[in-house]
């Protein structure tokens, strides 16, 4: 066999898995149809929409709130070709990162799109229309996912005036009118930088509230700040119908309950009605790799129904992020190289980087109301923490639901600044299995934002002195 290992696509879970795998002595090859390496999380997904989410914080920190401060420098001016640079550097930047570690673990790349052609064979077409053809004792899929759009209703993206999520990370100038289709984390990340530059938006949702899967109150709570901010949300709303229309394109969309249909008009409509799992034109049906609403059936060890082959990330079960397939690809290359991989799903963080950014990690309410789990709450709001009142970012609060019999720390939820970075601490805490009284006996430095976690964790048993 000419490789140990080929992985079949190089976004966070592809690369990690193949570095991973070279540094336990494994011979590996990647398959990669794009020219740079990094997948749609670093091409045009997570790491440039990181980007210009902020940029657009800074432009309107500084229209909007630098005055508070004492900090007087009129009004700003929205340079696009210097704002979309900041994005494409930053994407280089990365791309350029994992092209290093390639070389650096010497892993052989192959550009073009693969087909597994029978368990062990890979076939790779590259743009010349020319086909080279790779053996293998193990495959990985780790192709990801692509762009879906509502059920029933036809979208003909041009990405100028109905966009995916990819064009909405290039738009050549800020639109006067932008309409969203889906209130999940896509939409809501993207309208925001939108909304700061200028742009009236409207989020239309099939759902009856916003960020389906997390925590409702956590979800209410947005709403209300986003509202505030601007945004408009239709919810309950089921989309009929998208097209062009004079002035850019506009909506179709009637009350989910029943009702009159309305028409709405914008410069630009997003789709952004989550991601379906890529498995186009890699052969499964031909070798029998079986599929369950088009992902990848695996086991507990990443294995698909055919030996030798292996899924992850997007394409198989689970949360569709970043760091979900980063862990997989770990899991995986290690189980192929006799080792013991494994992901906890149960702590598994998300993220929404709005402002005040959202997270959360482990059971909402609602899923433990489900399942009949006694538990109690801690809540802690960032308006009672000294550095966030310094700060002038007091909008949020941190919730804990900690386990009513044994005190586990069961979820954790949070809205307020750097919530990204605050969820990592109750990740760590619920990983080791940790309590609401191992948290607020641990020692937190002040003043810090952090201390709201801290808090939070207190009041779980009604102890926190500071609200």
């Amino acid at each position: 066999m000419a490789y140990d290992l080929i992985v079949i696509g190089t976004g966070p879970g592809g690369y990690v898995c193949a570095i991973r795998a070279a540094q336990l002595g494994l011979k590996v090859a990647v398959v990669e149809k794009m020219k740079t390496f990094g997948g749609t999380c670093l091409n045009i997904g997570c790491i440039p929409s990181k980007a210009i989410l902020h940029a657009s914080e800074m432009f309107e920190q500084a229209g909007h709130d630098f005055p508070a401060f004492g900090v007087v420098v009129g009004k700003p001016k929205l340079d696009m070709a210097a704002f979309m640079k900041h994005k494409d550097d930053t994407v280089t930047a990365n791309v350029n990162g994992v092209a290093y570690l390639m070389k650096k673990n010497k892993i052989d790349t192959v550009f073009g799109t693969g087909t597994i052609t029978a368990p062990g064979k890979v076939d790779v077409t590259g743009e010349d229309g020319k086909t080279q053809s790779l053996e293998t004792k193990n495959i990985v899929i780790a192709t990801g996912s692509d762009v879906a759009t509502p059920p029933g209703v036809k979208v003909e993206f041009d990405e100028k005036t109905i966009i995916s999520s990819t064009g909405g990370l290039s738009l050549a100038k800020v639109p006067g009118k932008m309409i969203i289709v889906g209130a999940g984390v896509i939409g809501l990340e993207l309208g925001s930088v939108w909304r700061r530059l200028g742009a009236e938006v409207t989020v239309v949702e099939f759902l009856d509230r916003i960020l389906p899967g997390m925590d409702g109150e956590v979800a209410k709570q947005a709403q209300r700040l986003l509202e505030r901010q601007g945004f408009v949300f239709k919810l309950s709303s089921k989309v009929t119908a998208i097209e062009k229309s004079k002035s850019g394109a506009s909506i179709t969309f009637e009350p989910v309950a029943g009702g009159e249909a309305t028409k709405l008009d914008a410069d630009v409509v997003l789709v952004a009605t989550g991601r379906r799992p890529y498995t186009d034109g890699l052969g499964l049906d031909k070798v029998g790799v079986a599929l369950e609403r088009g992902r990848v059936v695996i086991d507990n060890q990443f294995r698909t129904n055919v030996a030798g082959i292996y899924a992850i990330g997007d394409v198989v079960r689970g949360p569709m992020l970043a760091h979900k397939a980063e862990d997989e690809g770990m899991a995986t290359a290690e189980i192929i190289a006799g080792q013991h991989g494994h992901v906890n799903y149960d702590v598994i963080p998300g993220v929404v980087y709005t402002t005040p950014e959202i997270a959360g990690v482990g059971k909402t309410e609602e899923e433990l109301k489900a399942a009949g789990i006694a538990y109690n709450v801690g809540k802690f709001p960032m308006s009672a923490n000294g550095r966030a009142r310094a700060m002038r970012a007091t909008d949020g609060f941190v919730k804990i639901l900690a386990d009513a019999k044994t005190d586990k720390v069961l979820g954790a939820h949070i809205v307020g600044f750097a919530a990204g970075e605050l969820i990592a601490e109750c990740s760590v805490l619920m990983e080791f299995g940790g309590s609401s009284e191992d948290l607020a006996r641990t020692c937190h430095a002040h003043p810090t934002i952090s201390e709201s976690v801290k808090e939070a964790a207190l009041g779980v048993e009604k102890r926190s002195i500071h609200i």
